[in-house]
């Protein structure tokens, strides 16, 4: 692992650790931070792209990025990250939970090692993250953490992505959780929670037909603008925040409808999402 640096370590300079950091939302979350004088450690899959990126940030901001590179599904996950910050002698201030994917497929039409996948990448890796990371926060009485969830994390199971509603689900409550316990110590939690975006994530989860040319990618909203939300409203110590009103509107209303009514609707609205079986 080889840091990208233009100036000398400055450890007065907060440290943020990124995952899912090669695209999309994670992209964005490095660029603002970059962007607020932060050191970066990004993590992802992709070596070339997070080598390219740390570059990029390092020559444009001046600061030092260092890429990681880990798959998140495996058992353990966390620990070749923790063991990659002890060797830079860096524990983060900022910790971004955000790498993730979709199974566009019913349960069993995907094999049993991709469900698992998703729930160690999208459950256990950002609370194992926490666990290692939230002791040192609360020694220097200050830390951020942003977990990113969705708005299904608010709407009932439907057919398709069977495990995605659960998942989000638990990660806004845990969220919340990690708040109640953790406010008096100087860490700000927040629980991101977009609708569409437009990212490569569509891409991989199978539904980037329904967000080009017109219709929902009218509404959907850029990488960018949902990072500055999460940002704004983890400084103001805001818990769970759903960017844009139109997303703020349809999570009202999944809050107070019956659930008898939005399984209905959402089954119906989520039917889109789902692809043929695995070939």
């Amino acid at each position: 692992m080889t840091p990208h640096s233009q100036v000398p370590s400055e450890p007065a300079r907060r440290l943020a650790l990124v995952t899912g950091a090669s695209s999309g939302i994670g992209e964005a979350f490095a660029r603002a931070y970059a962007a607020r004088d932060c050191d970066l450690a990004l993590v992802a899959r992709r070596g070339d792209r997070l080598e390219a990126l740390a570059r990029e940030l390092a020559a444009a901001h001046g600061i030092e990025a260092w890429p990681i590179i880990a798959d998140l599904s495996h058992d353990e996950a966390h620990l070749p990250i923790m063991a990659a910050l002890r060797s830079l002698g860096r524990a983060p201030d900022i910790l971004v939970n955000n790498a993730g994917f979709g199974i566009p497929r019913r349960f069993e039409d995907a094999p049993w090692s991709r469900q698992r996948a998703f729930l160690m990448t999208l459950a256990v890796a950002p609370c194992a993250l926490a666990h290692a990371l939230l002791p040192s926060m609360k020694a220097r009485n200050w830390g951020r953490v942003i977990n990113v969830a969705s708005m299904a994390g608010f709407a009932p199971g439907v057919a398709g992505n069977t495990l995605y509603p659960g998942v989000k689900s638990l990660m806004i409550r845990f969220s919340q959780a990690l708040d109640s316990e953790y406010r008096a110590h100087g860490i700000k939690v927040t629980v991101l929670c977009p609708g569409t975006t437009q990212s490569s994530f569509a891409d991989q989860a199978g539904y980037a037909h329904l967000v080009s040319g017109s219709g929902l990618l009218n509404r959907a909203q850029s990488a960018s603008h949902v990072v500055a939300v999460a940002l704004r409203a983890n400084e103001a110590g805001r818990v769970v925040v759903v960017p844009g009103w139109r997303n703020t509107l349809a999570v009202g209303l999944l809050r107070v409808l019956p659930e008898t009514f939005t399984r209905r609707l959402v089954d119906r609205f989520g039917a889109r999402y789902l692809l043929g079986e695995e070939r």
